[in-house]
């Protein structure tokens, strides 16, 4: 097999350059796959609902979102007692994936330096009206412990529910919005207990 003839550039074979410019670009394009140092994933498909299902799609993920859209939760400690009996590796894993997607974050307590305060994003309390129709749709369709009254208040007032959801997010107001999903909290005595649900009714 004859070989091509080289040409040259300065002194050095044009092939060196196209060779340096490759490597440099690989290089580049690969950079760019990364924000914060962190690889982007790759999703399955493109859909948007199969995207939304990758970043959030698992159970203990919507649940912790639940948890600070409306429970009130904002530290490990509540989502441990939270009454569902979610594992602390596990629970510890899902938050670093909600922070890494910008979903949730996480700031050290001014009051309390050890301890890490969770709170919901823009992009998390987006999420807002996608919790409250599977809310209405589970109490609707499936045996709950959700008292019928309220469902029915939070169906018949959607818009003022969503309203009032963000206005206490954007006002960091501590207060639960519906204290009473999932049923009373495991906290131990001189834990977490006293923020015990009350009662089973919730002004909507």
């Amino acid at each position: 097999m004859t070989e091509r003839p080289c040409c040259f550039w300065g002194g050095w074979p044009v092939r060196y350059f196209v060779g340096n410019i490759t490597c440099k670009l690989q290089v580049s394009i690969a950079n760019v796959s990364r924000m914060a140092g962190k690889t982007l994933p790759k999703h399955r498909s493109g859909c948007p609902v199969n995207i939304s299902l990758e970043v959030f799609g698992d159970r203990w993920s919507l649940l912790i979102v639940r948890d600070l859209m409306v429970r009130g939760f904002t530290t490990f400690q509540d989502f441990v007692e939270s009454g569902e009996g979610i594992a602390t590796n596990i629970l510890a894993g899902r938050l670093k994936k909600l922070q890494w997607c910008g979903i949730v974050t996480a700031d050290k307590d001014v009051e309390d330096g050890r301890r890490v305060i969770y709170r919901l994003t823009e992009k998390g309390i987006d999420l807002t009206p996608v919790m409250l129709e599977l809310l209405i749709w589970g109490a609707q369709h499936e045996d709950t412990g959700a008292p019928p009254a309220v469902i029915a208040e939070l169906a018949k007032n959607r818009r003022a529910v969503l309203e009032e959801t963000r206005r206490r997010w954007r006002e960091r107001d501590p207060t639960p919005l519906l204290p009473w999903l999932s049923g009373p909290r495991t906290g131990r005595p001189g834990g977490g207990a006293s923020r015990r649900v009350a009662g089973t009714k919730a002004k909507v």
